[in-house]
């Protein structure tokens, strides 16, 4: 086996328990859910380490932004791969293994979720040196948490025998127990399923072609016709979608007589809903996690969280209140897990709350709808140094940028102008226009767009050899 372990990186998850703070346009995996960076970002950075190689990131089109964002504040590179369709996490895990195989078959890889917490970064480390003896016998080792409690919302693991390392056998895997089942499984001193694992990347082709020949024949397929997109590999969507939508505990791992567990106490999470967030919170005397601008009278055992308005509690418990700039959760704490019910509810009704946030990430920058009425829409604009947006027009609508901050280079038709703070650039209907920051500081404008329809499909893309990004 080779000396270093290629970890991939799973990014696909929406993590919708924790809305209304993830949703689909930034899911979990990328908010600033515990500090000042994402649990994303933690991943990458506990994996900075001698035992491993650059990473590989599986993401899609419409995460790729916030992943190189976050790559790039931590000063971290990493090969980007791009789902054309999240196919559950075997067929994207099976891509990975096979991208690692190239460097050889042996090529031993650690796939890790990407919204997961580990307080204990280095006891994460050990526990995966621990695996390699397994991983280079040609097992597929899984991570066992040592369990505190009877949890009903993790999978669980019945260790066996010793095998090589510290590693044992599996033998069993059970999905979410019932609170008497858990209590059993605690006693009996079953392991917390944690979801991340280590293997040859070979190992793991392997035991998938013995049970699923046709989903590796169409990701084998997918890698092999998969095209370069500005440094990224995007799969061939002809072919992944031929593969089948399973789980890789469904499709390798609860069908393998090859399962090992490696038991770990590292401080993990999966911070699968707010209870979850809230244990892993800072208390104050009264039990309650607060973030943001919070006043809190005579609350007890409450997460309450803003990043929008002020946001005030007055006598009660054991509940989650989270105000974000365009919707409010208020919750029983030990109803928790059910706030997807509500997200789907959201989605049924049509309500973009359930999908968007307000604030919008693209490569350019990121923009905030700060307002919108009857045929008028506010936006704040923040263009990243370097960015630009693409040379377009608008078929229903007018715009006024106020440039709030740095030198606006604003192209309309065939001139070139450029604006600072203070200063107000008008675009006609109909007319191509683009907009640049070529400076070394962000560029913030306010932007009020009038029409008839403003939605962001009002967009005519102009011939630009230049391309916007």
């Amino acid at each position: 086996m080779h000396s270093k372990i290629r970890p991939i990186i799973m990014c696909g998850g929406a993590g919708t328990t924790l809305w209304p703070t993830s949703r689909n346009s930034l899911p979990k995996q990328f908010a600033m859910l515990l500090g000042e960076r994402s649990t994303f970002q933690d991943t990458v950075l506990r994996l900075r380490n001698k035992l491993f190689d650059r990473p590989i990131i599986l993401t899609n089109r419409d995460h790729r932004v916030l992943a190189e964002r976050q790559l790039a504040e931590i000063n971290a590179s990493a090969d980007i791969v791009l789902e054309p369709e999240r196919r559950d996490s075997g067929p994207a895990i099976l891509a990975g293994c096979m991208i690692a195989a190239r460097e050889g078959p042996d090529t031993p890889v650690l796939v890790v979720a990407s919204d997961h917490v580990v307080e204990n970064p280095a006891a994460f480390r050990r526990a995966v040196a621990n695996g390699i003896p397994a991983a280079r016998a040609r097992r597929l080792v899984t991570f066992g948490v040592v369990a505190s409690h009877a949890c009903t919302e993790y999978g669980w693991i019945e260790p066996g025998v010793m095998l090589e390392g510290e590693a044992r056998h599996v033998e069993r895997f059970a999905e979410k127990p019932d609170g008497r089942r858990a209590a059993e499984y605690l006693l009996n001193g079953w392991l917390w399923n944690s979801g991340n694992f280590l293997f040859g990347a070979s190992t793991l082709i392997e035991e998938y072609r013995s049970f699923e020949p046709e989903t590796v024949r169409a990701v084998e397929n997918a890698v092999a016709n998969g095209t370069e997109e500005n440094g990224a590999l995007a799969l061939a969507l002809a072919d992944f979608v031929k593969a089948g939508k399973r789980s890789i505990d469904f499709a390798v791992m609860e069908r393998t007589e090859r399962a090992a567990v490696v038991a770990t106490s590292c401080g993990w999470s999966d911070v699968g809903n707010w209870d979850a967030l809230w244990a892993l919170s800072d208390h104050d005397g009264s039990g309650n996690a607060r973030r943001g601008n919070v006043e809190l009278f005579d609350v007890h055992n409450c997460f309450v969280s803003t990043d929008g308005p002020m946001t005030s509690v007055l006598g009660v418990e054991d509940l989650i209140v989270i105000a974000s700039r365009d919707a409010v959760l208020v919750a029983d704490r030990g109803r928790a897990a059910e706030v997807k019910q509500v997200v789907e509810l959201l989605r049924r009704k049509g309500c973009s709350q359930a999908e968007t946030h307000a604030s919008v990430y693209c490569a350019w920058g990121s923009y905030q709808i700060v307002d919108a009425g009857e045929g008028f829409q506010v936006k704040r604009f923040i263009v990243a140094p370097q960015g630009r947006l693409l040379l377009q027009k608008h078929r229903f609508r007018s715009e006024h940028w106020v440039v709030v901050r740095g030198t606006a280079t604003v192209t309309i038709e065939d001139t070139v102008s450029h604006f600072g703070a203070n200063e107000h650039i008008f675009i006609p209907l109909e007319t191509a226009h683009q907009l640049e920051n070529v400076g070394a500081e962000p560029l913030e404008l306010i932007g009020i767009q009038n029409g008839s329809y403003l939605g962001e499909d009002d967009a005519i893309r102009m011939d630009d050899s230049r391309r916007g990004v």
